[in-house]
């Protein structure tokens, strides 16, 4: 299993909606609006590092309202 922390960058006005969706999404386990240089963290959950790249690729990165996304993946199982 991939355990992977994303930090998203929205549009203005766009967190609260965006974190709704982001949840939604199957990969993710948890996703919080914060402050900060970016507006949402989220919590995903992969069994491989290619299905971590989708779900932030194909997913998150494609819905309108985000700006920009950065990922780090944990390095402790």
């Amino acid at each position: 299993m991939v355990h992977a922390y994303v930090l998203v960058k929205a549009d203005v006005g766009a967190a609260a909606d965006l974190v709704e969706t982001i949840r939604g999404i199957d990969a993710v386990a948890e996703a919080h609006v914060v402050a900060g240089d970016w507006d949402l963290i989220a919590e995903v959950d992969a069994p491989e590092v290619y299905d971590v790249l989708s779900a932030v690729s194909e997913q998150i990165g494609r819905l309108d309202g985000v700006v920009d996304t950065k990922t780090y993946v944990s390095m402790e199982e």
